[in-house]
């Protein structure tokens, strides 16, 4: 009895609910369909009436088809009693799952996390950007980290010659000679070098000031209120003139300046002639001379290093900002917006959890029924039907069980009557009445009357 009171009342809930699941499914297909519309319209191009119309019926299509197959869903799969058949039926539910993801989803979460999107694309960009700024302005100011070596190798010269034009340091004989001449002219060039890589400072900070303003203007750009998609075009502007600065900075560079210097400093190296007025000054002159020429190659040697260092430095690649819809920066960045996208297809497969629950509850209903007895199934209306059909066919058996009655021979009808009736109706001869000896008797003809007539009464 506890078996056949849960069966009925699994079954009476199943069909109360069942006005409310319809309602309940009709409310997310509508749902779906309003978010589908809202990812389609930020896709279509061109005019507002073509954009209106077809991003409605795409929408409606959308709702329509998720209606009706989570519909055959609910009806079907929990009647599906064979194992084989509920695994065919819960792959198709899974195709169909896809489809819907396919055709729906992914433009719900457009929807819902669009524009969010598009701010996460600008704030990446920004970011990227800032680093390329940021790299260039390194490789500008890396060349400016040779500056000091040049600056100490001229001051290094010049001290010599001036050493050398006073008390003879190299030669032993005071004066302005051919090794004075050699250490100015190698101060003179490491000091222009040293202007030159003084120069380019002012360039480069003004260019680095520059590119952080087209950064602070692209960052009030993300964070700012209002519609996205405005902003988006004036983001992209930006990138453009940040761009600009980027490859500036990187022309700015001293560093391959400097290595051809380097390279000119031993290269181009010219000793003057002698002027020593005796052998022995000359001999002195000349191994001064060579001293400073082997100075002057160890010090091309280690500018030319410092410099090819820098130029082997990575050089800031340009980079190229594409802008992007809001459904196509939603797929992007699905890894930042997983509570949109859960919101999205939960809005579209939740009737999952529906066709699941009607499934248990079938099975339940089933095996609860099986386990009933026919008697505990039957009821009064049932028995009413039973007992009418047993006297029914009671009464046909007695029926046929009854002796067979032959039927009586027929009897030949009687033609006696007619013919005696014929035989009186014919005339019958009269007699006439012979008079007898006594006269006074008068006599009468014979009559005879028919049985069917009867007495003449007048």
């Amino acid at each position: 009895m506890s078996s056949q009171n849960s069966a009925a009342r699994i079954n009476q809930t199943i069909k109360g609910l069942e006005t409310t699941s319809r309602f309940a499914l009709a409310v997310l297909a509508l749902a779906s369909g309003v978010y589908t519309y809202l990812g389609v319209r930020g896709l279509l191009d061109g005019d507002a009436n073509f954009v209106f119309f077809a991003a409605i019926i795409y929408s409606v299509a959308v709702s329509v088809g998720i209606y009706v197959f989570w519909s055959y869903m609910m009806r079907f799969l929990p009647l599906m009693r064979e194992m084989s058949q509920r695994l065919l039926m819960i792959a198709i539910m899974g195709l169909g799952s896809l489809m819907i993801v396919a055709m729906s989803s992914w433009l719900n979460a457009a929807a819902l996390a669009g524009s969010a999107a598009l701010e996460q694309h600008m704030a990446v960009t920004l970011e990227q950007y800032t680093g390329d700024l940021d790299a260039a302005h390194a490789n500008a100011l890396s060349a400016q980290s040779l500056l000091p070596d040049v600056q100490r190798a001229g001051e290094r010269f010049a001290t010599l010659a001036q050493q050398e034009q006073d008390g003879g340091a190299l030669t032993g004989s005071a004066g302005s000679g051919s090794v004075v001449q050699l250490l100015s002219q190698m101060s003179a060039q490491m000091n222009a070098l040293g202007n030159t890589i003084t120069g380019s400072q002012g360039r480069v900070a003004e260019l680095f000031e520059t590119g952080s303003g087209h950064l602070t203007a692209m960052r009030e750009l993300v964070s700012a209120p209002g519609e996205v998609q405005p902003r988006a075009d004036t983001f992209a502007a930006e990138i453009v003139a940040l761009t600009g600065v980027i490859a500036a900075l990187q022309e700015t560079s001293v560093a391959p300046s400097v290595a051809r210097a380097a390279d000119d400093l031993s290269l181009g190296f010219i000793a003057p002639v002698s002027d020593g007025q005796s052998a022995g000054l000359v001999a002195r002159q000349d191994a001064a001379m060579a001293n400073i020429r082997e100075a002057v190659d160890a010090q091309s040697r280690v500018l030319s290093e410092a410099a090819q260092t820098i130029i082997a430095q990575p050089q800031v690649e340009p980079r190229r900002f594409v802008p992007l819809s809001s459904a196509e920066a939603v797929l992007r960045y699905a890894s930042d917006f997983v509570p949109s996208w859960a919101g999205a297809i939960s809005i579209d497969l939740l009737p999952v959890v529906l066709v699941l629950l009607l499934a248990v509850a079938h099975s339940a209903m089933r095996r609860d029924a099986e386990a009933l007895d026919d008697a505990e199934t039957l009821t009064a209306a049932d028995m009413i039907r039973a007992v009418s059909l047993h006297n029914q066919m009671m009464a046909s058996q007695a029926r046929v069980e009854q002796p067979v009655v032959r039927d009586a021979p027929e009897v030949e009808p009687d033609v006696a009557p007619e013919r005696e009736v014929a035989r009186e109706a014919e005339p019958q001869p009269v007699t006439p009445v012979v008079a007898r000896d006594d006269d006074t008797v008068t006599p009468l003809p014979a009559f005879q009357r028919k049985r069917s007539e009867g007495p003449n009464r007048s």
